[in-house]
């Protein structure tokens, strides 16, 4: 009797990935050729707006007729507002080989929908260094990591902006990695309701894959209470990660109140047992990160000044931040950057 073929079988797998790379390859091409046609229609679009002296009144009532024309001839995908983000793709992207192929067409539908230069400009960045889905995209932007980035070392400023624009996050030291306030919108839970350290710790593994994007790019999961064993005593750290950027164990432990010096106290101790017990050679220190729902910044201060180890706080909420707020404050420290730069200048 011939060997029967298992789906671990040499050949299968071999064929397998064939087919795998393949399929990738027809798709990357179809998606470099759709976004070249779209960036093309836009131009073309454009170009005869201009050549219409009643731009604003005949463009609308032409873009309708388009629309109509081109889905009676080739079907779906030239709605009237499909069309205008054509004609807006041409207008963002004027030379087309600024345009990143590593995204698809509904990646710029989302990014076209940011009037702000330098924050397009951050999410594109991400999208691709991340590999962000069009979803995991659009939470990212819901969920204000533009804004938040800036506001998280509480030092915005026009180079900080610029620098997201140009490179989006870059990862070269432990503070790279650390945002304020972290979003759990994810887990459903109401915004009042109490909760335990140990059920948010059971909610944030169950939706593990939008944690890990929460967190940013290079983290990996190990796991929840993992032991450290110190005179015989049992500890247990809430979360242990790895990140792969900064090769380093991260550390977080959750807090459903406020930062407290022992909260502080406590991870310091895990982070030596880690640096002392855990580390390979190749490893950088372990990094922590106490996640709460409130951080005075001077108790925050004396909490973790002086330690050797890189310890942070951050506040978590359960809901998606308020945009007006976010960006008013933003703003603000930005107005007290110009001041004191204008100021310093002057002197």
């Amino acid at each position: 009797m011939a060997n029967q073929l298992t789906p671990n079988n040499p050949l299968i797998q071999e064929i397998r990935e064939l087919v795998k790379n393949a399929r990738t390859s027809v798709a990357q091409q179809v998606n470099t050729q759709l976004l070249s046609t779209y960036w093309q229609i836009g131009r073309a679009i454009v170009e005869y707006e201009q050549q219409s002296q009643h731009r604003a009144e005949y463009g609308k009532q032409a873009l309708k007729e388009l629309s109509k024309e081109l889905t009676k001839e080739f079907g779906k995908g030239f709605s009237v507002s499909n069309i205008q983000f054509m004609r807006r793709f041409y207008q963002t992207y004027s030379i087309q080989q600024t345009v990143s192929v590593k995204l698809s067409w509904s990646h710029y539908c989302e990014l076209l929908s940011i009037s702000d230069v330098n924050k397009r400009s951050f999410y594109e960045k991400e999208a691709v260094n991340s590999n962000w889905s069009v979803r995991e995209l659009k939470r990212q932007i819901d969920s204000f990591l533009y804004e938040r980035l800036l506001l998280s070392s509480g030092d915005a400023n026009k180079e900080k902006v610029l620098a997201l624009a140009q490179k989006g996050i870059e990862i070269n030291q432990p503070a790279d990695i650390i945002r304020d306030p972290y979003v759990f919108e994810f887990l459903g839970v109401p915004e009042n309701k109490p909760m335990l350290e140990s059920d948010l710790e059971k909610a944030l593994v169950a939706q593990i894959e939008k944690f890990l994007l929460e967190l940013g790019r290079g983290f990996m999961f190990v796991g929840t209470q993992q032991r450290v064993t110190l005179n015989n005593i049992h500890y247990y750290v809430d979360m242990v990660f790895y990140n792969k950027i900064l090769r380093a164990y991260v550390l977080v432990e959750l807090k459903t109140t406020k930062l407290t010096p022992e909260a502080a106290g406590q991870l310091n101790m895990y982070l030596n047992y880690y640096a002392a017990e855990v580390n390979d050679p190749d490893d950088n220190p372990p990094i922590g990160i106490i996640l709460c729902t409130e951080k005075d910044s001077v108790a925050a201060e004396y909490a973790l000044g002086g330690l050797s180890n890189n310890i942070f706080a951050s506040r978590y909420v359960l809901y998606m931040p308020d945009k007006e707020q976010l960006i008013a404050q933003v703003e603000a420290v930005l107005k007290n950057w110009h001041e004191k730069n204008d100021g310093s200048a002057h002197e």
